[in-house]
């Protein structure tokens, strides 16, 4: 099919019949507006990205920055939030497929976050298809029949948020004067541009979740992105509201500029705790003195982590912004009660520290997870829509905290093994398509992925990086490891297993290679 794009697009992705409803000329035109305002401040950002990185590696320590201590100390506060995102208890997030959109409006949560990023493998298809999901539901028309059931949209749904891609991925499949767009810039436009009219006049609005910013300037930008959309397509100023995830190590620095940069369009800040320990260990990779023990050992209550909690939380109630808590990655599990009542206690102990610590509301992966966790904030929170009213002044966070990178023992056989086993699982689903998948009882995502093969790449090369029986991980270990663990994946997966071959060689790659990749997702997306 043919679309009409503006002067200097091209698309080479397939045009299914109802991609046209989403790829319009006035929608494309808003992508080409901004790619070419803004394409060059996010690749100067990305360049300033790279040059952090080299000074950490050179012995640099991160620290709160001196010429912005005016913003830190200032008497300030976001703009009012509009009343669809006063109450945020539980949000269950997961990919933009029919399917998850439908099971996740009707689950129960207050809101729903649809990701176009870590738990959506990015393929034209599932990008494209997903804005066509979300336009339906919004309107209330999407249904669907799978396997004899059928699905559609409960009169009461949750709010709906959309996390677009972040600045580090492009849109292959679109470029402008030759250029590949921004993926985030891209996703965000042609979701503003088609639903938030609609959805301010169903008594919500435009919200948004933006993930991976390391800096303030990264906010500005966003905050930058939006005063230009909303002129564009006829938004009052501040009607767009976005919540940022503090999920790199850099950007828990940076808490109070970041909602500053977007107080007229800020929905508060989120502690995305899996991509927070996957940049620590990015950040501070070739650092002798940093090594994290068994992924299953840094936990919420791990020192660094808990200072980033209770700074991040202070933060956002200091200028009148929502706190929200992050995931925790057990899912229920049916056929084992034990196990399950296991799991259950472990997001009943999660979501009770993060109400009681002052938390508006925390994530969960799985409709079954709502209703245990919407009891603990209820437990605490009562008929109140939020607690942004506790303020914790109690709370002292120091650079030193945020950097007290502990455990670092045990690092046992068994984490090792685990590490390679979900790296080369989670790797060879996301090539097939699906980037959310339950491994072990864990709802995966890139994020817990990305843990998973930079703590082998670490282990490998850190002096601390030795099992609890003495023995040394090297390359060679890793790589005896890798085809036993590929071959308990696909006994487990069955059927077609070829992306669990190229899973493993890119796992075997990125693990042992010399230099360090910034992100999986970046190499992978070149295969899909």
């Amino acid at each position: 099919m043919a679309l009409t794009l503006p002067a200097g697009m091209q698309i080479t992705g397939e045009i299914l019949p109802a991609y046209e409803s989403i790829l319009t000329p006035e929608a494309l035109a808003l992508v080409a507006k901004l790619h070419r305002a803004f394409e060059p401040r996010r690749q100067e950002l990305l360049q300033a990205r790279v040059a952090r990185a080299k000074r950490l590696d050179a012995g640099e320590m991160p620290d709160f920055l001196p010429e912005t201590k005016s913003v830190r100390d200032g008497d300030w506060k976001i703009a009012p939030i509009p009343p669809a995102l006063y109450c945020r208890r539980v949000e269950i997030t997961g990919p933009v497929e029919a399917k998850m959109v439908i099971n996740a409006f009707n689950s129960g949560a207050d809101s729903y976050m649809t990701d176009f990023e870590d738990s959506n493998t990015p393929n034209w298809h599932n990008q494209i298809q997903g804005q066509v999901n979300l336009y339906q539901a919004i309107r209330r028309t999407l249904t669907l029949e799978q396997n004899g059931k059928s699905y559609k949209l409960n009169d009461k749904i949750a709010t709906l948020q959309v996390r677009p891609r972040g600045w580090h991925l492009t849109e292959k499949h679109v470029t402008v004067d030759g250029q590949r767009v921004s993926g985030g810039i891209f996703d965000f436009a042609l979701f503003l541009f088609h639903n938030a009219k609609e959805q301010i006049a169903r008594g919500a609005g435009p919200f948004f979740y933006l993930p991976k910013m390391e800096s303030h300037l990264e906010a500005r930008l966003w905050n930058d992105v939006f005063v230009m959309a909303q002129n564009e397509i006829g938004l009052p100023q501040g009607t767009i509201k976005a919540t940022v995830l503090i999920e790199t190590i850099l950007a828990a620095f940076e808490m109070d500029e970041i909602l500053y940069e977007l107080r007229e369009h800020s929905a508060g800040l989120n502690a995305g705790r899996w991509d927070y320990i996957f940049s620590c260990i990015k950040k501070f990779k070739v650092d002798k003195n940093f090594c994290l023990a068994d992924r299953a050992k840094v936990t919420m209550t791990s020192p660094f982590m808990r200072a980033y909690a209770l700074l991040l939380l202070k933060t956002c109630h200091k200028r009148n912004a929502p706190a929200i808590g992050g995931m925790s990655a057990l899912i229920p599990i049916k056929n084992d009660p034990e196990k399950n009542a296991i799991a259950m206690q472990g997001i009943i102990s999660d979501k009770q520290r993060d109400a009681t610590d002052g938390y508006d509301g925390g994530w969960v992966a799985h409709p079954g997870l709502v209703e245990p966790a919407m009891k603990e904030f209820v437990a605490v929170l009562g008929d109140k829509q939020n607690q942004i009213e506790k303020q914790r002044d109690d709370v002292q966070v120091t650079a030193a905290d945020l950097l007290n990178f502990q455990p670092e023992t045990p690092i046992t056989r068994t984490g090792l093994e685990m590490n390679i086993n979900v790296g080369i699982h989670y790797l060879g689903a996301w090539l097939a398509g699906n980037g959310c998948v339950p491994i072990h009882n864990l709802m995966e995502d890139a994020a817990t992925a990305e843990i998973s093969r930079s703590q082998v790449w670490q282990w490998i090369r850190s002096p601390k990086g030795v099992l609890e029986d003495g023995t040394k991980v090297t390359a060679e270990l890793v790589r005896q490891i890798i085809p036993v663990e590929l071959a308990k994946v696909k006994a487990l997966v069955g059927g077609d297993t070829k992306t669990y071959d190229r899973a493993a060689q890119i796992f075997e790659q990125m693990s042992t290679a010399e230099d360090f990749a910034e992100f999986l997702t970046l190499p992978l997306y070149e295969e899909v």
